[in-house]
């Protein structure tokens, strides 16, 4: 395996500040069990030593926006609810320094797949549309196929945003690498096979949404076709009750409405784990990838979680989703198979400033924690992440990891638990994190992390220290790119997470050292086509390190 000698490859890294509290429910450490009866432990360690352990079926949670400070045992003064996140915390294991490789959605969704920076794509800033072609490259491994090929079956069910080919009407485009615009959103042939999604890349089975559920076209796609064709044009409020602001306007399901996605979504995972059961108790393990949609624009609780919080609808949205994720474990528990699935839980980004920022913190309540900034942002806000994972056969429960990792590890652990061998030409920015689960990690997996923003921003973080290649927030949040209060700051920013875990002052005058130790690890990283050991390998365009001072895409997308 690749990705287990990386477990013997130790970097120095001074300890950073613990930012996590223990919640007054989460379990006191277990006391040290004594043997009493030496021999048969003896005999069954070695039983145990002998016969494999049965490859665990995988679900793997992805949560649209959601706020580091939104789950409330990361966040014991946030004042949203999350009774199912918190339970499946405690009875396993969670992580305070995770990080999306992107600050937005389909790049930090290509990291996932791919255990691959999505700035090595041609995808460079920005997000795709739901009309875009699709980002994964013809040939790539993904996690998918990894498990499809190591004997899993394999499901997505939920928000796809990676890009599908979809007929286009004859003289007609489509934008390829953004949005499309308001003149695009007919030239597509709903009613074709579309090519090149889900079912191409590893998947046996899809159900979803093509991009954000802001985004056209507003129907459910099943495999490679629509399930009712988009004849009408809809379009729905932003955020339930809020006069200002709407998604795009573009063709629709008569039917189809906003609200219905995530218990649509829910039930086909509950159902999709109902039909696995058998196979999975048999040996024939799963994978379900579940991108949810939730809690991201349209904010639309249904009817019953309205008001739920006492925050605002985003707030109720939030523990719509922590109630969703609480069923599809129920289901877990009824057909005894929570003991060997390992569930990951986790964001593709952090808060949107659609959630209202303002309104939450008049309240008590910081989506962000204490991190500086928000979605779309190179500042820890933009990216530093949920992560909860549970797996009763391995994992001990009630236990925390300070780790730093990126979301595209996900791919070399999956490797590492399927017990296969990863390529040179796959997942070249993967570490297996496995060992945190097993509790066998002494020092840190990761040489480091890059982080990359909205506008293409890049920041690098090791350590105690980050080092941002850009003067401004790199997104939406203060100072923006390209104004004026931006323009007057040094070029770079260089933090002390040891001092300024909310990234106030920049110290880069201070450690001119640390900003050129970083930076040239960093075109390190770039030149060789990969951060993890092995064979040098391409990007598929050439990357820039620095961007020219531009405004960031519009918010709330």
């Amino acid at each position: 395996m690749r990705n287990s000698a990386l477990t013997e490859r130790r970097y120095s890294q001074p300890a950073i500040r613990n930012l996590w509290v223990a919640p007054p429910h989460f379990p006191a450490k277990l006391s040290r069990v004594k043997t009493l009866f030496p021999a048969l432990a003896l005999a069954l360690f070695a039983a145990t030593a002998v016969a494999a352990p049965a490859k665990p079926n995988i679900i793997y949670i992805l949560c649209d926006d959601l706020g580091y400070g939104d789950v409330k045992c990361l966040n014991p003064q946030g004042k949203i609810t999350t009774p199912h996140l918190d339970k499946l915390a405690a009875s396993g294991m969670y992580f305070t320094d995770v990080h999306s490789s992107s600050s937005v959605c389909s790049p930090t969704r290509y990291g996932i797949m791919t255990g691959r920076y999505n700035w090595r794509t041609k995808l460079q800033s920005g997000v795709l549309g739901g009309l875009s072609p699709r980002l994964i490259e013809p040939g790539r491994l993904t996690v998918a196929q990894l498990l499809k090929n190591n004997g899993y079956h394999t499901a997505a069910i939920g928000k796809w945003h990676l890009g599908m080919d979809w007929v286009k009407k004859e003289g007609k485009t489509v934008a390829e690498l953004n949005i499309e615009s308001a003149d695009q959103i007919h030239n597509v042939d709903y009613a074709q096979p579309i090519k090149n999604g889900p079912n191409a890349v590893g998947f046996d089975y899809y159900y979803g949404i093509s991009a954000s559920l802001d985004m056209v076209p507003y129907t459910f796609i099943e495999n490679d076709r629509v399930t009712k064709l988009p004849t009408v044009d809809k379009d729905f409020p932003l955020f339930l009750g809020r006069a200002q602001g709407k998604c795009r306007l573009g063709p629709a399901a008569p039917d189809f409405e906003v609200e219905d996605v995530l218990p649509t979504l829910t039930t086909k995972a509950i159902g999709y784990v109902k039909s696995r059961a058998a196979d999975a108790k048999a040996g024939k393990p799963f994978f379900l990838y579940l991108p949810l949609a939730s809690p991201h624009t349209p904010i639309a609780p249904t009817k019953e979680w309205q008001g739920k919080s006492g925050l605002n609808h985003y707030a109720d949205f939030v523990m719509q989703t922590d109630h969703a994720i609480g069923q599809l474990l129920a289901e877990l528990d009824k057909q005894a198979l929570a003991e060997n699935t390992l569930v990951i839980v986790t964001s593709d980004n952090g808060c949107s400033p659609q959630a209202d920022f303002p309104a939450l913190l008049a309240k008590g309540h910081n989506p962000s924690y204490e991190f500086r900034g928000h979605k779309a942002d190179i500042f820890d806000g933009g990216h530093r992440v949920p992560f909860l994972v549970r797996w009763p056969a391995r994992v001990k429960a009630g236990t925390l990891s300070q780790q730093l990792l990126c979301l595209t590890d996900f791919m070399a652990t999956a490797a590492d638990i399927a017990g296969a061998k990863l390529p040179d030409t796959a997942a070249e920015d993967s570490v297996s994190f496995l060992p945190a689960l097993l509790g066998t990690a002494k020092a840190s997996l990761r040489e480091a992390v890059v982080h990359h923003s909205i506008n293409g921003s890049f920041a690098i973080r090791q350590g105690n220290w980050k080092l941002e290649l850009c003067r401004d927030s790199g997104g939406w949040s203060d100072p923006r790119p390209g104004t004026p209060k931006a323009t007057a700051l040094p070029p770079v920013q260089l933090f002390d997470f040891d001092k300024d875990i909310g990234e106030q002052t920049n110290v880069q005058d201070k450690h001119p050292e640390v900003v050129a130790r970083l930076t040239k690890l960093l075109e390190k990283y770039v030149a060789d086509g990969r951060s993890t050991p092995g064979t040098p390998q391409q990007n598929a365009v050439p990357v820039q390190l620095v961007k020219t001072a531009k405004a960031a895409p519009a918010k709330a997308k």
